[in-house]
């Protein structure tokens, strides 16, 4: 009898291992789900061997994520202590269980939607993202709408949760209670140290904490990182983590400028009072302008901008130029500062903070007037704090639009993110035009986003084609069109110098745009109407977002030392320009016609860029590969040291 009861005593261990055992599979389903989303990022001469490889990888990451998320759990089961044993007790542990799970199933389903738009898994900087926005519950319930099937899922699942749970058997006739409490302890005490080793990764004592970029020994590219991972673990894994780590590539901080330095020289001694106007237009990626993509479906393709093909055909552009980020708010801080999105978006992290730079704080401290635009709600994105702490002195939003009674008030709120593009830019043009000379300005647009809507009276005009995104794409160019039409008429227009990129990349059909460099591909137009000795060209160069301030400088003859991480490109030779970027763990460096992927510690990729679909990796077999691994290292110290010691700024000892 006192045998059996002992046995009984382990009820309550034997329950919380079926029940974690049972998530297993749901994480794989969840897993295989993301990859049927986004098959066609993660299809490309995927094998079952591989496949299988990062199944069998991702348990490493499931496990952390599962005794993570189920401590509470965990310790309701288990605790010695004698309330436990009722119904009331267990249903709640059940309760537990099935909300904690539940909850987790859901964020690797949602972002199985999401990852088309990041590439990466959902971190913790999420939060601090979408903060000051009050529009999610639609976004998800529109997202939710367009993906029944995942509901349906997810309903099938939390079922199969209720249905399949063990729950024990309740010891209320224990004889011996002292017992009781030696098995509960026992079975703590015998449980801890696998969840500690689960959470770390293993149990050797060399074995650190697991982090997100450990996916990537599982992953024959940056990309697959994300269907190894799962998104639990990814957001609990950058809470309150250190984003900024220095490495010690070089010892002699001499050397390591010598290589490389974000600290540039006076341009010129006289400034040329031109004005400057940036317009980042939202997910306007390269792949959409037909005039950058002349190879593309055979020279057939005609793109979706005829407007901004006739842009190209008047300025200056790069034959391959890319975006250093894959948010919105990663665009900002690199085209406006030149610092790129290294590890988490710069302005999410605690260097925010640090003492920053920009176009505008550099102009109007000349006497530029500077001011920021963008149409949604003030506060969102977190844009308006960046813009003043980078020297914006005004910041026009959606409050300003709908204020002023010469446009359409609210009627131009597209409902959703901001007012649409056409009313904003128009706005844009007639704010400018009452600023004093010489301003700096940005405009941010908003319409060629999720959800992919177009003003209900162009439905007809731009009807649905290609994917969601190319209708919106369509309207956002004629919106440019409508802009510059305005602008030329304006006195200040020959006097400009005006910057065209996009934030980011988005939704692709084709296959080039979709690798781990391909989903960077931002266009960058360089458009000064009052120069008649600015031949238009598609520069053979090597560009990024954070090309973009001190091109600008260049072009003005600024007269005064700057920080930058990029370089000028209009007096940089095209066999020393460079890109460089970072996905899942994973530094691209673009150089010399090749792509180096450096996941900190070691070169895992190194690519021919005619290598369109990045077929053939020749790491070791090209001598340009030291080289850029060099550079690159000098790079990352280079930002890492100054995000940590707050030197975003010139110092006068440099």
């Amino acid at each position: 009898m006192i045998r059996y009861e002992r046995l009984r005593l382990l009820a309550p261990l034997g329950a919380t291992i079926c029940n974690l055992l049972m998530l297993y599979p749901v994480y794989v389903l969840s897993r295989v789900a993301y990859l049927v989303v986004n098959y066609s990022f993660f299809g490309q001469d995927l094998t079952w061997s591989h496949l299988l490889e990062m199944m069998g990888g991702g348990l490493l990451f499931d496990t952390a994520a599962i005794l993570v998320t189920n401590i509470p759990y965990i310790v309701l089961m288990l605790f010695p202590l004698h309330l436990k044993e009722t119904k009331v007790w267990q249903q709640v542990c059940r309760w537990v269980y099935l909300v904690i799970n539940g909850v987790a199933l859901a964020m690797n389903l949602a972002d199985a939607v999401y990852f088309k738009y990041t590439m990466r898994r959902t971190t913790s900087t999420v939060f601090s993202e979408f903060s000051n926005d009050n529009n999610l519950g639609r976004i998800i319930l529109t997202e939710a709408m367009n993906h029944v099937i995942l509901i349906l899922l997810f309903g099938l699942v939390l079922w199969a949760f209720w249905k399949c749970y063990v729950q024990p058997r309740l010891l209320t006739n224990v004889r011996r209670w002292w017992h009781y409490d030696l098995a509960m302890l026992l079975s703590l005490a015998a449980v801890a140290p696998f969840v500690v080793a689960g959470i770390r990764g293993g149990f050797a004592t060399a074995v650190r904490p697991i982090a997100i970029s450990n996916a990537n020994q599982f992953a024959n590219r940056p990309i697959e990182a994300a269907l190894v991972l799962n998104t639990p673990f990814a957001i609990y894994r950058t809470i309150d983590t250190n984003v900024f780590t220095l490495p010690d590539y070089f010892d002699n901080p001499e050397e390591l400028a010598t290589i490389y330095s974000p600290v540039h020289a006076a341009p010129g001694d006289s400034l040329i009072r031109k004005n400057v106007v940036v317009l980042i237009i939202e997910s306007f990626g390269r792949e959409y302008i037909g005039a950058l993509n002349a190879n593309l479906e055979g020279g057939l393709y005609k793109g979706y901008t005829p407007f901004v093909d006739s842009l190209v055909a008047q300025s200056i552009t790069f034959s391959r130029s890319f975006c250093n980020g894959r948010k919105s708010i990663d665009g900002m801080p690199s085209i406006l500062s030149s610092i790129p999105m290294f590890v988490e978006p710069f302005f999410l992290t605690p260097s925010s903070m640090n003492q920053v730079s920009g176009i505008a704080s550099l102009l109007a401290a000349e006497g530029y007037s500077t001011a920021f635009f963008h149409g949604a709600q003030r506060g969102s994105m977190g844009f308006q704090a960046f813009a003043r702490a980078t020297g914006f002195q005004e910041y026009y939003g959606r409050e300003d639009f709908e204020a002023d009674d010469r446009f359409e008030g609210a009627d131009a709120f597209d409902g959703t993110w901001a007012i649409w593009d056409e009313p904003f830019l128009q706005y844009f043009a007639t704010k400018m035009s009452e600023m004093r000379e010489p301003f700096m300005t940005s405009v941010f647009t908003a319409s060629s986003h999720h959800p992919y809507i177009v003003p209900e009276k162009y439905q007809d005009r731009f009807p649905e084609e290609g994917i969601e995104i190319h209708k919106c794409i369509r309207y956002t160019d004629m919106a440019l069109s409508r802009f510059f039409k305005k602008a030329r008429r304006q006195d200040w227009f020959k006097n400009t110098i005006f910057v065209l990129t996009s934030d980011h990349t988005n939704l692709s059909d084709h296959p080039y745009y979709q690798t781990d460099l391909g989903g960077f591909c931002s266009p960058i137009v360089i458009y000064e109407p009052g120069n008649p000795e600015r031949q238009p060209e598609i520069i053979d160069k090597i560009a990024q977002q954070i090309d973009i301030l001190p091109t600008v400088l260049g072009m003005l003859h600024y007269p005064k030392p700057y920080f930058a991480f990029g370089i000028d490109l209009l007096n940089t030779p095209a066999e020393d320009t460079w890109a460089v970027n970072y996905l899942n763990g994973v530094y691209q460096y673009v150089k010399h016609n090749y792509l180096l992927q450096f996941d900190g510690q070691n070169t895992i990729g190194f690519y021919s860029l005619n290598d369109s679909v990045m077929n053939r990796n020749l790491v070791g077999k090209i001598s340009e590969q030291p080289q850029m691994e060099r550079e690159l290292k000098a790079i990352i110290q280079q930002y890492m040291e100054r995000m940590i010691n707050d030197r975003l700024t010139v110092d006068e000892t440099e």
